[in-house]
């Protein structure tokens, strides 16, 4: 009745109200609360607490807790809550110590929980439906029952999970009643559902589609009904009249297999009832079971969806049922299939037969034979999977030790199927799919025989033979492993049974003839190239080979069998030590070869031996080409002949396999260079007299046969160097010479010269040189054609191909070869490392050869070519290294590496930095014995390894930093300061970065570590290689170069060496010229500066010892230092040296001797430039003027010095200026434009000051124009004049007009009266006075005469004196300048000085001056008038009035003579003269006319006084006739000229009125 509520429930449901608690007899529960309690949490808590504590009655507290619970509508707690969902739910659980009214009662709380917390109660249930006995899952569905009546609605939200629930329980239901609880709680959840479908627009919760709700309802159903209808089934058996009724309903069942979606719930149910079948031993009606057969099989042959494993082991348990119920009906209908059917159902039906053989039931069992015939049948189908299907029956049959089970038929059937499968895989024409159900067939064969049962004593002796013959043939190798653990279990159980009697095997086991067992020495040899072919595949063939070995010792040989039982469990303790990616094979090879010989040195037999090497001979005929396999058997060949003592066999196999060689094939060649050279360890001189005859053969082979003989000839020459290598050490030095080393340069000059032979060349050298070095040759011993072997190394270098694998081994040979005696001098070292470098580190990269269009000429090289090469490049490097002393050694192959590393190209730079990683390495170590003296190439590998840490390539910057660090450790072992190798690695990890600016940072850092390192004295080579990396084309390299001499100058600038400095100058020049990118040049500037700052004076020296005409380049260095903070201390050091330069031309030795000789030498051109250039881009104007007082006296002496010596008016030429005096005129004017305002410097311009300072002639007025500028712009401080007066005195004529003329212009300021220097000054001038110069004579008498304007009172003091110096300028001897000068100074100083100043001089003067008047020099006349004009105003002053007129009345008609004078200057000064005379005339007309005439020329005024004499004063104008006629018969031509004009001008001014006197002028005419 269950069940059929359940199905009524998927269809409808009714809605059920909640009401209060029933208890077991149908009333209502009503508890007793305590009074003490009052509060509803307080109550539920204290009723856990007692159900916690197992106080009382444990069903009664819950029967209390659920009176609460139903009594009191306030909610609980959710801490509360769930702790009471905790215990109820751990009480629904069947215990000891739990009673059915416990869990019943603990239900019944849950169910009351549910009213506030339904999701968390049915959470709990929904978990406890899993993993649950019976009994409690019972009491899960009882309360999922309950819940379902009281929370019908509310329970629908959790139905799918319920339900689902639910389907895991119903498929392990074991009992009806546990079918009639899962049908009443889907009855009830089915009902909630239906019930919220009607009213879902009610629900308060979120709506639920019908879809949703009844996929679930509907899965569930289906299994349920299917559950159902198998247990109603099966009741229905035990009652006769029921059977048709439930034959009836298994159609029906087996009708669900094509409607239900997972057909294990039909198999399940059918299942069910084969076993109620069964159980009642029920008449099936045939057509019935074999409908049943089908449905069975046909699910197991379902290739659309295949059923799971689980699903298929029951269809199998079916079909075992099955056969137990109606075997005949089912052995008819295997076999129908297996003759009939197809691919599919031939599998289906071994699969049945294989799951017969495993049930235990005596009447299957019965029927075994029976079923194994049935699988013979199809024993050769040739689809794979029933192959596979029959290995697995096999497996199955010979697991289960079946009775009538031919151990020797399924022995034979499994190598048989797997021999089948190599086959098949061998012929290489499979898909992917038919190779791996051959590989697939193969392990089945495999385990198939893993599992064979040996125990029988019977079948053990007739498997022994049966499967030791398959371990020789090769084809079944991969069968090893389970064979060897049977024939080891066979062996085993032999020595236990030994001395049993045994039970004869059966006859159909025994086989028709004895197997054929196979020979020991082909088993030896089979196992041991088993062992070293494949030591870890196929599960461990090579342990497994080595086991049975040790196994079959006694057959192989009985005097083995106490060694093995030693070495045997080395070489498996050795195999079980590695995998099989890091097991070395040569290693392994070596291992067993030596097993091999000491077992045949045991064995002791040389029958055998020799019986082993044929066996060897005919197992390597049948091995396939190209394994692994042949080239094992190569080397045992050569072990077993080796060990071989009938010399007649050895000779004759080795003449055999060298005749039957294929050279053209590799490992065949290779094989026979083993066969020979292994030989050779006990048999040298036969096998070289063996090779020496095939040699000899090799001229007299047909030409047809040119390649296999040029194949022959490059194999032997490695069989040459091979048996070199393995000779006895005491007979290879006899013959190494003569028959070793001769034979291979004839093999090699006979034969084309192909990269096969100049490999094999390479190789034999190489093997050759080893040999000779490990037979301790000692010093007597030289290899006579060493060189001739190293120079054909070199040519075989440089003329294969970059892809040629011959230059790394090349290099390797030219190593060994180069530890051999006669050592190589220090030059030829040298010479063969740069050949060897230019072969490796100059291949190209195969991206370059693309771009240049060498791609189709020549195939890329191969990067595994490169890395060797440059291995072996290094190892040579560290070879040499060992050989010489490490610092000449070391520095050799720097200066060899250095060339590489700084090349252009990538890819050179990358390589060559590999071998210096190596280089740098080997030395290192070197030098770990003791600490050594400084490493001499530090400094310029730290220079060129630094820019490359920020290379294009990531590789080349890692190894930079490498090379580095390994610079550090050796500059540290002579030095006391940490390597700080650690910060290397760590900024090394950081070069990997791609930002420009990173790298730069991380380069920086690593030069501030390895800079300090740098060693005292390797500046320049520092400097150098930095340098050459800043001209890179690649910028970030070039800048890493700039901030690493920056970094270095800045850091260690002040430990330079003063004697490095020039180097450094030079270094840093030479750079700036051949780079014109701003950026780099910058970087070039800036170093110079910090050289400087740490080393000014030996900088300012470099640079200025640099040739004239200074470049572009160095006055930009010039500039830039002008522009830095260094500018102004520089300038002024370079005005200390241009005045050391003055003076060192002057003859001052002071000088020269506080500064030093060679300072004081240094060019005046060239800082004169210097000072130029610093002085154009000088910032402040105020650096210039502070060091005016020593720039411009400095300045003006260059000026000076370059000018002629002398000065005098006499040796004057026009094309005496100098070019060089204009260029320090030059500078000059840049220094003052410096200090000056433009309106001064405009001035200077104008009245042209710069060309007269070029000008000899006129350098002093240019002097005077420069002090009177500077006075104006008051640029004249106390210092200027202390360095200028020094050369009052100089010995220099020069300096001495320059200072003269200088301090005669200062004469004329109130400076000289302020700062007191009137005196001084007038007594140098007065000293300048008696100067052989009559320039500076001049300049001293304008000096003085200059005083009157500069200090005019002061000057009353030395009046007498400075008269008498000037009245000295007058006298006989003195030049006209001279005079003229003092005649104007007279002029100057007449005025401010007082009569008592001058004394009685003034008389002098007076007459002095009109001694002048009629001199030929212009200068001369009309300085004389100027002073006479200045006398005749101080005449008055002076109280000289009376002897002044009658001068003045003496003097009169020369004054009126000299108005004609033809120079204008001096009619001025006459006409000027004869005003300031005229207060001193007699005459009061004359005196009126000449007061009058102030507008008059100086002709004008001479015509109207000739007109005034002739008519008022005759005798004035007699004595002017008288003056006029000496003139004229005088030998000064400006006055005759005077005079001719004057009688002019009287004869037409004499009266008319007077004829009766003689005129005046026919009398002077008649004089003429």
């Amino acid at each position: 009745m269950g069940v059929l509520r359940a199905l009524r429930g998927f269809f409808t449901g009714v809605g059920a109200r909640s009401g209060p608690a029933r208890g077991e007899n149908g009333g209502s529960v009503v508890g007793a609360v305590p009074a003490a309690i009052t509060t509803f949490a307080a109550v539920v808590i204290s009723l856990l607490d007692q159900l916690e504590d197992a106080q009382g009655g444990r069903a009664e507290a819950y029967r209390q807790l659920e009176s609460v619970l139903w009594g009191d509508e306030s909610d609980l707690q959710s801490s509360v809550a769930g702790r009471a969902i905790a215990l109820a739910a751990q009480d629904l659980r069947v215990a000891q110590d739990t009673t059915a009214a416990v869990r019943m009662a603990a239900s019944d709380v849950l169910v009351a929980l549910a009213r506030w917390h339904l999701h968390d109660v049915v959470s709990v249930l929904q978990g406890h439906l899993q993993a649950l006995e019976e009994m409690s899952v019972e009491l899960v569905l009882h309360t999922l029952h309950n819940l379902a009546i009281r929370y019908a609605l509310q329970c629908v939200p959790f139905a799918g999970k319920t339900l689902a629930a639910l389907r895991g329980v119903l498929s392990t239901a074991g009992s009806s009643r546990m079918l009639c609880a899962v049908c009443g709680v889907v009855e009830q959840w089915c009902s909630g559902i239906s019930a919220y479908l009607r009213q879902r627009e009610k629900c308060d919760f979120p709506h639920l589609g019908a879809a949703q709700l009844c996929a679930p309802v509907y899965s569930l159903g289906k299994q349920a009904m299917l559950r159902a209808m198998a247990v109603m089934m099966g009741v229905l058996l035990h009652a006769e009249e029921h059977h048709q009724h439930a034959w009836e309903q298994l159609l029906w069942l087996l009708h669900q297999y094509r409607e239900v979606q997972d057909p294990s719930g039909v198999t399940r149910s059918l299942s069910y009832f084969l076993w109620a079948v069964m159980d009642v031993q029920a008449q099936v009606p045939r057509a019935k079971i074999l409908a049943v057969i089908a449905a069975v099989h046909e699910q197991l042959c379902d290739e659309m969806e295949p059923p799971s494993p689980g699903h298929r082991a029951e269809l199998c348990h079916c079909m075992v049922l099955q056969a137990r119920i109606c075997p005949e009906e089912t052995i008819v209908f295997l076999y129908y299939k297996l003759r009939t059917g197809n691919k599919v159902d031939r599998v289906a039906a071994v699969e049945m037969l294989q799951a017969l053989v495993r049930c235990d039931a005596p009447d299957v069992r019965e029927k075994l034979p029976l079923f194994t015939k049935l699988v013979q049948s199809v024993c050769h189908d040739p689809a794979a999977q029933v192959r596979k299907a029959v290995l697995r029956f096999l497996g199955e049959l010979l697991h289960s030790s079946a009775p009538g089970c031919s151990a020797w038929d399924v022995v034979g059937h499994l190598f048989g199927e797997f021999s089948r499968a190599s086959g098949r895989l061998a012929t290489g024409k499979l898909s992917v799919v038919e190779v791996w159900e051959e590989r697939t067939v193969q392990r089945l064969c495999a385990h198939v025989l893993g599992s064979l049962d040996v125990s029988a004593g019977a079948v053990a002796k007739l498997l022994w033979p049966r499967l030791l013959q398959y371990v020789v043939p090769a084809e079944y190798t991969g069968m090893l492993v389970p064979l060897c653990r049977c024939l080891r279990a066979l062996a085993e159980r032999a020595e236990r049974t030994e001395g049993e009697e045994e039970k004869a095997a059966p006859e159909a086991l025994k086989p028709a003839e004895p197997a054929p067992l196979p020979a020991p020495q082909a088993l030896l040899a089979r196992l041991l190239v088993v062992a070293a072919v494949a030591p870890h595949t196929g599960g461990g063939h090579g342990a497994a080979a080595l086991q049975l070995l040790q196994v079959l010792c006694g057959t192989i040989h009985r005097a083995v069998g106490a060694s093995w039982a030693t070495e045997i469990p080395l070489l498996l303790q050795h195999l079980a030590g590695t995998t099989a990616g890091f097991l070395d094979r040569a290693e392994w090879d070596s291992l067993l070869l030596k097993f091999l010989r000491a077992s045949l040195e045991v064995i002791a037999s040389e029958a055998w031996t020799v019986e082993l090497s044929r066996e060897l001979s005919r197992q390597l005929g049948g091995s396939p080409r190209l394994s692994w396999e042949k080239r094992f058997l190569y080397k045992a060949l050569g072990t077993a002949l080796a060990a071989c003592g009938c010399l007649r066999h050895v000779r004759e196999q080795t003449l055999q396999h060298l005749e039957a060689t294929d050279f053209l094939e590799l490992w065949e060649a290779q094989g026979i260079v083993s066969v020979v050279s292994r030989c050779a360890e006990s048999h040298f001189q036969l096998a070289l007299s063996s090779v020496q005859q095939f040699t000899g053969t090799l001229k007299h082979r047909k030409q047809s046969h040119a390649l296999r003989n040029r194949a022959a000839r490059a194999t032997l020459m490695v069989i040459y160097g091979r048996m070199a290598l393995r000779a006895p050490r005491e007979q290879l030095l006899t013959h190494v010479e003569r028959d070793i080393v001769g034979n291979v340069l004839q093999l090699y000059r006979e034969g084309c010269q192909d990269a096969q032979l100049k490999l094999s060349l390479v190789q034999s050298v190489t093997e050759i040189s080893l040999a000779i070095q490990a037979a301790d040759a000692g010093p007597r011993f030289e290899l006579c054609c060493k060189r001739e072997l190293l120079q054909m190394l070199l040519e075989v270098m440089q003329e294969e191909p970059q892809e040629s694998p011959v230059q790394p081994r090349a290099l390797m040979a030219v190593e060994q070869l180069s530890k051999l005696k006669p050592r190589l001098s220090r030059e030829e070292k040298c010479s063969l490392l740069a050949q060897c470098c230019r072969g490796v580190v100059c291949l190209r990269h195969p991206e370059q050869m693309e771009a240049r269009g060498e791609a189709a000429a020549a195939a890329p090289v191969a990067p595994g070519v490169q890395a060797p090469s440059l291995r072996a490049l290094g190892q040579l490097m560290r070879t040499l290294l060992r050989e010489e002393p490490a610092p000449i050694c070391f520095e050799d192959v720097v200066q060899v590496l250095r060339h590489w590393l700084a090349s252009a190209e990538e890819c050179e730079r990358e390589r060559a930095l590999q071998v210096c990683v190596q280089l740098l390495g080997a030395h290192e170590e070197q030098r770990e014995h003791g600490r050594g003296r400084a490493c001499e190439q530090f400094g310029s590998l730290a220079g060129l390894l630094g820019p490359l840490t920020c290379d294009a390539s990531a590789a080349s910057r890692w190894r930079a930093a490498t090379c580095l660090g390994h610079l550090l450790q050796i500059g540290a072992e002579t030095t006391d300061v940490a390597p700080c190798t650690n910060e290397i690695g760590y900024l090394r990890e950081r070069l990997n970065a791609v930002a420009p600016d990173s790298l730069l940072a991380t380069s920086t850092n690593i030069a501030k570590l390895v800079c300090k390192h740098v060693p005292q004295g390797q500046a320049a080579d520092f400097m150098d290689t930095v340098m050459e990396s800043l001209q890179c084309t690649r910028p970030v390299r070039a800048w890493a170069a700039g901030r690493w001499a920056l970094t270095f100058l800045g850091d260690c600038g002040e430990q330079i060496f003063q004697e490095e400095v020039p180097e450094l100058v030079t270094i840093l020049c030479t750079c700036l010229q051949s780079t014109q990118q701003s950026t780099r040049r910058c970087f070039v500037l800036r170093a110079m500066f910090i050289l400087a700052r740490c080393h000014q004076e030996p900088v300012i020296d470099s640079l200025l010892q640099r040739c004239l005409p200074m470049d572009s380049n160095t006055v930009e260095v010039w500039r830039s230092l002008g522009r830095s903070a260094l500018g102004y201390p520089i300038l002024e050091r370079l005005t200390e040296k241009l005045r050391a330069a003055g003076d060192s031309s002057q003859g001052s030795e002071c000088c020269a001797r506080e500064l030093g000789s060679s300072q004081a030498a240094l060019e005046p051109h060239t800082i004169i430039r210097a000072l130029c250039e610093m002085v154009s881009v000088l910032q402040s104007e105020g650096l210039v003027q502070h060091l005016l007082p020593d720039l411009l006296p400095s300045l003006l002496g260059q000026v000076s010095e370059t000018l002629r010596e002398e000065m005098e008016p006499s040796l004057r030429e026009p094309e005496s200026s100098d070019t060089s005096g204009r260029l320090f005129v030059e500078v000059l004017e840049l220094v003052l434009s410096k200090c000056l305002e433009e309106r001064w410097l405009r001035l200077l311009r104008e009245q042209g000051a710069w060309a007269s300072l070029a000008e000899p002639q006129a350098h002093s007025a240019g002097v005077c124009l420069l002090a009177s500028v500077l006075l104006r712009a008051e640029l004249v401080p106390p210092r200027l004049l202390q360095n200028l007066s020094t050369w009052l005195d100089s010995c220099s004529a020069n300096l001495r007009l320059t200072a003269t003329a200088f301090f005669a212009e200062l004469m004329k300021d109130r400076l000289v009266e302020e700062r007191k220097l009137l005196k001084p000054l007038l007594e140098a001038f007065a000293a300048r006075a008696r100067d052989p110069v009559s320039a500076v004579q001049q300049m001293a008498m304008r000096g003085l005469g200059n005083a009157a304007s500069g200090a005019p009172v002061k000057l009353q003091r030395h009046g007498a004196a400075v008269v008498a110096v000037l009245r000295g300028g007058l006298e006989d001897g003195a030049s006209v300048e001279v005079a003229a000068e003092s005649l104007l100074a007279l002029a100057k100083v007449l005025g401010p000085l007082v009569a008592r100043a001058i004394g009685s001089a003034f008389e002098e003067v007076t007459r002095s001056s009109r001694a002048f008047w009629g001199a030929e020099e212009e200068a001369l006349r009309c300085s004389a008038f100027t002073l006479y004009g200045a006398l005749a105003a101080s005449a008055s002053a002076s109280g000289r009035r009376s002897f002044f007129s009658r001068e003045v009345e003496a003097s009169f008609p020369s004054l009126v003579l000299h108005l004609g004078d033809p120079a204008p200057a001096v009619r001025d000064a006459c006409k000027m003269a004869l005003h300031r005379c005229a207060p001193f005339l007699a005459s009061e007309r004359v005196r009126r006319r000449v007061a009058a005439s102030t507008g008059l020329s100086a002709a004008e005024l001479q015509d109207e006084l000739c007109r005034h004499l002739a008519r008022d004063c005759p005798a004035l104008l007699e004595s002017l006739c008288h003056m006029a006629q000496s003139c004229c018969t005088g030998s000064c031509q400006a006055p005759q000229e005077a005079a001719v004009r004057i009688l002019g001008l009287l004869m037409n001014a004499a009266p008319a009125e007077r004829p009766q006197r003689q005129d005046p002028a026919s009398r002077w005419g008649g004089g003429l």
